[in-house]
């Protein structure tokens, strides 16, 4: 089988799917753009902000993107790349298109508020702080588990600490300058990508080394400060300039692809059951997260991105775009592990999944000159570089959730809880805490955590659209298969946890699956009672 086809194919499929489907769902929905967006309508220079779509595409996608849809599809190959190519096909155009776009859209409608909100309006006040519990939970396993995934780059590639510094040095620069200065958005981006290839350039001159603790304690410090300041000044311009990094990666891994033309060699399947006792189903739909669906998208739809739309014509194409671009990307993740031999895989596997990628990618790359070590380099720095972008959105958004279940309406003074200052601090702590236990022990659950919430996002977006009398057929599919699939799921790893003896890491999955449950009662009842909501 050739790698060209698949990734050509994949692309044509994504494309055709935007400009149809993506159509037909802002159609049914009835995206309107003579509305006000509350980017417009609040726009408080700090979390509200109106926005070009073409510099908010870039913040969601490198927020949305991560280092999950390389890790997730390489992961699941295991299983035989075929299953996982269509997963990320199907699951992408169908159910992360679907969750995503419909998430910031509901968002808008809701003052930019979280999807908490959503629920708040169509299954009361109950059922809002218990999907803000869940969230917020999620939340603190992602900033968990992306402490530790990039402090243990940083200290394994100390060339990336190195340029991800620089990074953020330049971002405050490039926001300044194109928000305050006047300078144009056109002319700050060439600057500021080339200054932006110079970074990783100085990278690899000036390695930082320093040890894990102290990166851990160095994250926690930057994610606060990320988390609190104005989105204008850091998150929103270092997302826009990673992401040209992202789309130089592609574009370079895709042409190096239409060039070598490599021929697929891992097995097409495998088999339902792998060696060390999982099982096809529910894990490849749990694994493979951010490659086809991914509830982290919900709370950045609806956390900073809803807050920064300046047009609701724009949502398709960040919410419903942004995903297949993510899909795009999974699929190029695919081919890196399915281009090797069974052999050849498992070896590189041992130096987890972006290994894999890098040295696939920095492959493709040496068919049109650049040195196989050059290009290695630049693609581990470029996902160590995204891992760094959801970590630190993350902690924005657990804020926002925390901030959200404790602000009382029509109080004056409102409890300490909701100051920024105090909820982000009691987030970062709490969840850098988690990720001294290590990136092994955390993951796993938040992988179930984080596919069980994009569950409940779709069905406060299917809450949300009866409520207002319109069409949630395109919902139901998607949120009672990935409810089946995650409750499955936690459901093994409480099991094998209890087996290992871990009790403390039996604890989260039994709180999650608890309140997933009285959610999901609580929201059939409502959703398909034949009395309308509003009654």
């Amino acid at each position: 089988m050739s790698s060209l086809l698949i990734v050509v194919s994949s692309i044509l499929i994504f494309i055709l799917a935007y400009a149809t489907y993506g159509s037909w769902l802002a159609k049914k929905w009835g995206i309107d753009i003579s509305r006000k967006t509350p980017a417009n309508e609040i726009n408080d220079g700090i979390d509200y902000v109106p926005t070009r779509p073409q510099v908010l595409l870039g913040h969601h996608f490198a927020s949305i993107a991560g280092a999950g849809p390389i890790n997730g599809p390489i992961q699941a190959a295991v299983f035989g790349w075929v299953p996982v190519l269509l997963w990320i096909v199907i699951g992408s155009i169908f159910f992360g298109g679907v969750h995503d776009f419909g998430s910031l859209f509901v968002s808008i409608r809701h003052d930019g508020k979280s999807i908490g909100e959503v629920i708040n309006d169509t299954m009361g006040k109950r059922g809002k702080q218990l999907f803000s519990i869940f969230a917020w939970l999620t939340l603190l396993l992602i900033v968990s588990a992306f402490t530790n995934i990039v402090a243990n780059t940083f200290v394994s590639t100390p060339q990336a600490a190195t340029s991800s510094i620089l990074f953020i040095i330049l971002a405050i620069t490039f926001g300044y300058m194109t928000n305050r200065k006047g300078v144009s958005l056109r002319v700050g981006t060439i600057i500021g990508v080339i200054l932006l290839f110079v970074c990783v350039w100085l990278g690899t001159v000036f390695p930082l080394e320093l040890s894990l603790n102290v990166w851990i304690i160095i994250l926690a410090i930057y994610i606060f400060v990320a988390s609190t300041a104005p989105v204008w000044i850091l998150l929103q311009p270092r997302d826009y300039l990673n992401s040209f990094l992202l789309y130089a990666m592609m574009i370079g891994a895709i042409l190096g692809i239409l060039i070598y033309r490599p021929t697929i060699q891992l097995e097409a399947f495998t088999s339902f059951k792998i060696a060390d006792g999982q099982y096809l189903f529910p894990m490849l739909f749990v694994t493979v997260a951010c490659g086809a669906i991914s509830g982290f998208h919900s709370l950045v739809g609806s956390g900073t991105t809803a807050k920064q739309l300046n047009n609701e014509k724009d949502a398709k194409l960040i919410g419903y775009g942004g995903m297949l671009i993510e899909g795009a990307l999974a699929v190029v993740a695919l081919i890196t592990a399915a281009y090797l031999t069974k052999g050849e895989f498992s070896e590189l596997l041992k130096g987890g999944p972006v290994n894999v990628f890098s040295h696939g990618i920095g492959v493709f790359m040496s068919k049109f000159g650049i040195p196989f070590e050059v290009g290695k380099t630049f693609v581990a720095l470029a996902v160590s570089a995204f891992a760094l972008t959801s970590l630190d959105t993350a902690t924005r958004l657990g804020r926002f959730i925390f901030q959200e279940y404790f602000e009382k309406e029509g109080v004056e003074k409102q409890s300490p809880l909701t100051n920024k200052y105090v909820a982000t601090t009691i987030t970062v702590v709490l969840g850098t805490y988690l990720a001294t236990g290590g990136y092994a022990s955390i993951w796993p659950i938040f992988g179930s955590a984080n596919q069980l919430l994009s569950a409940l996002a779709l069905m406060a977006v299917a809450l949300w659209l009866r409520k207002s009398r319109k069409s949630f057929n395109m919902i139901t599919i998607p949120m009672v298969f990935m409810l089946i699939v995650t409750l499955t799921a936690l459901v093994f790893l409480i099991q094998s946890n209890l087996a290992k003896q871990n009790y403390i890491l039996v604890i989260f999955p039994v709180l999650l699956f608890i309140l997933a449950i009285v959610l999901a009662f609580s929201g059939y009842q409502i959703l398909f009672k034949k009395e309308n909501l509003d009654n």
